[in-house]
């Protein structure tokens, strides 16, 4: 990057821009986006400094069209907007990476993201599972096991210690399948368990990246 230390490459005001060199596209760059959430990647596209500094001013990602010569805003006729969180520039400054909420569908076609399944980041099953007890814990749905679990203090933290001694036995026991289901039990109740005390599975993560150093 020709301004921009090679440490820093967020993107937030419109004079951070100049770092970026958009001499090899003919005034464009690639941008590509990743859903802050999970670390999925949605799509790519094509953004000159105008579209990025809409993206920026608005906080809703904006593209520059190749096809039709002009700014569009994703979402704009769909809905399916995308709600910037931070755009970062890569090392060379010719290309950005936009890291976003998505609003429903990214792709054209109806799917989640333009590159299908198989694209998550590592922990972005235990984002989408996050994901779904933040919505349990918002609308409170009736009959939901996770909002019974959310009123009911007594309730998650026994049903918390259950699944981790039945995790404990089948260890003991060497049952790999087993130990795999109790597993997913005790990391369930331990997202709800949390979630009850306002702690996010990101913060989950973060303590363990912190921990791998």
């Amino acid at each position: 990057m020709r301004d921009q230390s090679m440490t820093d490459r967020a993107l937030t005001t419109s004079a951070d821009l100049d770092a970026l060199d958009f001499s090899k596209l003919d005034g464009l760059v690639p941008a590509v986006v990743q859903d802050a959430a999970t670390g999925d990647v949605l799509m790519v596209g094509f953004a000159n400094r105008e579209a990025l500094e809409k993206t920026l001013e608005t906080r809703q990602v904006h593209f520059w069209s190749r096809s039709r010569g002009e700014l569009w805003r994703k979402g704009e006729t769909s809905g399916n907007t995308l709600a910037l969180v931070a755009l970062h520039a890569d090392c060379d400054g010719d290309a950005v990476l936009a890291r976003a909420h998505p609003a429903g569908p990214t792709c054209h076609t109806g799917e989640r993201s333009c590159f299908g399944k198989g694209t998550s980041a590592p922990g972005a099953v235990l984002a989408r599972l996050d994901a779904t007890l933040r919505s349990r814990d918002i609308e409170r749905p009736a009959g939901s096991y996770t909002v019974t679990l959310l009123e009911n203090e007594n309730l998650r933290l026994k049903k918390l210690g259950e699944e981790t001694a039945e995790l404990v036995a089948a260890l003991a026991t060497h049952d790999h399948g087993r130990a795999v289901e109790e597993a997913g039990d005790v990391v369930y109740h331990l997202l709800v368990a949390l979630r009850a005390e306002g702690v996010t599975a990101a913060e989950l993560l973060a303590a363990l990246k912190q921990r791998a150093g």
